[in-house]
């Protein structure tokens, strides 16, 4: 049953698939690599040339700057100086979005900037962020989390 969610959520999460991978096939030809990651339930373009650093999801894809995902971030919240949480590995931060673009599918872009885009106030990053520290809870809370 697991696996038929997954499937169908693959689907659903496609047209933004598609778009991730056009733009990680763009960066190949200028030393992107391309893996699978069962872990993370997607393909992952690594030393995508493109950003300020770190990384960026589109459905199953995801588009990294550094040479791999098993590397340690900051959580919005701790960057932006409302506390003091523990570094936490970049992929599973990433993860969490995948999970998230499953759900919503074509409307997790729009939805995810209309509720603050790359920011601490978004609760889709900090729902990712709480994942990537706890390993449950991707979704936004309807209440803030402890």
């Amino acid at each position: 049953m697991r696996g038929l969610a997954l499937a169908l959520g693959a689907i659903w999460a496609s047209p933004w698939t598609l778009v991730g991978l056009l733009a990680g096939i763009a960066g190949l030809p200028v030393g992107a690599s391309l893996r699978f990651s069962r872990r993370d339930r997607a393909l992952v373009f690594l030393r995508w040339p493109w950003g300020p650093g770190g990384a960026m999801t589109l459905g199953n894809v995801i588009l990294a700057t550094g040479k791999d995902l098993d590397v340690t971030c900051v959580t919005y919240e701790h960057r932006a100086g409302r506390c003091s949480h523990p570094s936490v590995r970049l992929g599973d931060h990433e993860r969490a979005h995948v999970y998230q673009y499953m759900l919503l599918g074509p409307l997790f872009v729009p939805v995810y900037f209309l509720c603050g885009g790359i920011s601490v106030r978004n609760p889709f990053e900090r729902a990712a962020d709480h994942y990537a520290m706890h390993g449950h809870g991707w979704w936004p809370a309807t209440k803030p989390r402890r």
